[in-house]
């Protein structure tokens, strides 16, 4: 067991529980404006319009099997329930106000181990051995678990990485502070070469002249280095410059200029990352972890307002990346709206080292129009590790659930989905599916304010994914598996 001591100003309060139930060689041009949605459904039943609050519509092959709501004092509205991690029998979810650490050793009974008060915005989380990373993207008054926001535009406010030893799963202890430039949204893990290291690319944006550790222009990540048997030695060892040409300048009101990076999923086998940067999406060689360069960028100059995410298709030939129109919070799942905009965009990636490019093949949106009080656009997913296959499940917010196949990558179709009714059916409430990820079997869901939802799907067409484990999952962390 790693042991350190915890430093006394740094505090935490750990509520232990036991509930059953539940870089750029070219720039791409922007795809044409009448490219077909290629939106199709196959073997789905649409949900039935007009749905009563919190009524739940699901396709035959996908089903509930448990729901374990937010427990206090995570059950408030504001506490809204963010990323998730994988480890062994274990499920770490991120919450604006802390983390959670559930065993889901039995899917349709899991249980709460332990809550991790440490507010902090938007606590985006991922997990390595006995240790566990949380991002800060709230100015603080310090780097404590008790502290406090307080306006950014204060000199001595603190955003970065928390570093938590959660050895103990009942009782994770706060062992480490990195403070980062323009503090950390996301960070996506990525292992060193010798695994005696770990990396964090740290993703932050949106400067502003007026806050003193956040001004523009902000065109970097944040590279902390991580020594795996000393974390307490973590810190920030690079801050690669990635659009050195200032990145792309938006168009106010319709798209965003490029200020650093939302998101950045990694395939450290392949050497390969995707990052999710606001206005542009770029593909990196990772082979020096420390020096990630961008080989290829991309842009959307149509139907993209802020690139949000990507995913990486297990051969790595293919890459989806999300559009989180409206931020999240608006309904952009309506005929208002149309299927092209707020949805996913799928690109081949051709060519061979440096000469390899993003070619934009189709666009995917769930085919349900949802009401005016719901929330939804493209969100977090993840692979469903189906063999010979191109499967994912993806979280659409109030949108739910969906299941999809891009295999052909100008044809994507859905193949499943689970969804809640609206949480009012009188005023848009922020809530759904944050993040929507295969584990082991299952389909875990973190919903913002309903909790925990594990699912099970039973297809014909993905049963070979029953037949992959893996002992951990960071999502934004790839990691292949076998296929033929």
């Amino acid at each position: 067991m790693i042991r350190f001591s915890l430093p006394r100003r740094r505090q935490l309060k750990i509520v232990s529980v036991v509930a059953a139930g539940l870089l750029v060689a070219s720039v791409a041009t922007s795809p044409a404006s009448n490219a077909a949605p290629a939106t199709a459904t196959e073997g789905v039943t649409p949900a039935a319009p007009g749905l009563a609050v919190d009524e739940i519509s699901s396709s035959p092959n996908l089903r509930q099997v448990a729901n374990l709501p937010k427990q206090a004092p995570f059950d408030t509205t504001s506490a809204l329930g963010t990323d998730m991690a994988f480890q062994d029998r274990y499920a770490f979810v991120g919450n604006y106000n802390g983390f959670v650490i559930y065993d889901i050793g039995r899917p349709s009974a899991p249980k709460i181990v332990s809550q991790v008060l440490c507010a902090g915005s938007q606590n985006d989380i991922s997990v390595y051995g006995n240790l566990l990373f949380l991002s800060t993207d709230s100015s603080r008054t310090d780097d404590s678990c008790n502290s406090v926001a307080q306006p950014a535009t204060v000199k001595e406010s603190w955003e970065g990485i928390k570093v938590f030893d959660i050895s103990d799963k009942a009782a994770p202890r706060y062992i480490k502070s990195v403070e980062t430039a323009c503090g950390s949204h996301t960070h996506t893990l990525v292992p060193g070469k010798d695994r005696k290291t770990v990396y964090l690319y740290v993703s932050s944006y949106s400067p502003r002249a007026d806050f003193p550790d956040c001004q523009p222009p902000h065109d970097s990540i944040s590279i902390v280095k991580v020594p795996v048997k000393k974390p307490t030695e973590a810190a920030v060892v690079a801050t690669p410059n990635l659009f050195p040409d200032g990145g792309y300048e938006g168009i106010p009101g319709q798209t965003s200029a490029t200020s650093g990076c939302h998101d950045i999923t990694a395939y450290p086998a392949k050497d390969l990352a995707a990052g999710a940067c606001m206005g542009d999406g770029v593909l990196l060689d990772i082979r020096n972890r420390e020096a990630p360069r961008v080989i290829n960028r991309v842009r959307d100059t149509v139907n993209f307002a802020f690139w949000h995410s990507a995913t990486f298709n297990n051969a790595g030939t293919k890459v989806v990346f999300t559009d989180e129109l409206g931020g999240g919070g608006a309904a952009t799942c309506n005929e208002i709206v149309g299927p092209q905009r707020g949805a996913d965009a799928i690109y081949d990636i051709t060519g061979r080292g440096d000469a390899r490019a993003m070619v934009f093949r189709s666009y995917f949106k769930i085919p349900r129009t949802n009401a005016d009080t719901e929330n939804c656009v493209a969100h977090n997913g993840s692979l469903i590790p189906v063999l010979g296959k191109d499967v994912m499940v993806q979280a659409w917010y109030q949108g739910g659930v969906s299941v999809w196949d891009f295999t052909d990558s100008t044809r994507p179709k859905e193949i499943g989905f689970w969804e809640r009714g609206p949480l009012s059916d009188t005023q848009l409430t922020t809530g759904g599916a944050w993040s929507t990820y295969y584990y082991n079997g299952h389909i875990y869901s973190s919903d913002i304010q309903k909790g925990l939802d594990v699912l099970k799907l039973n297809d014909w067409r993905t049963w070979t994914a029953d037949l992959v484990r893996v002992p951990e999952l960071n999502v934004q962390t790839q990691a292949g598996y076998l296929s033929w």
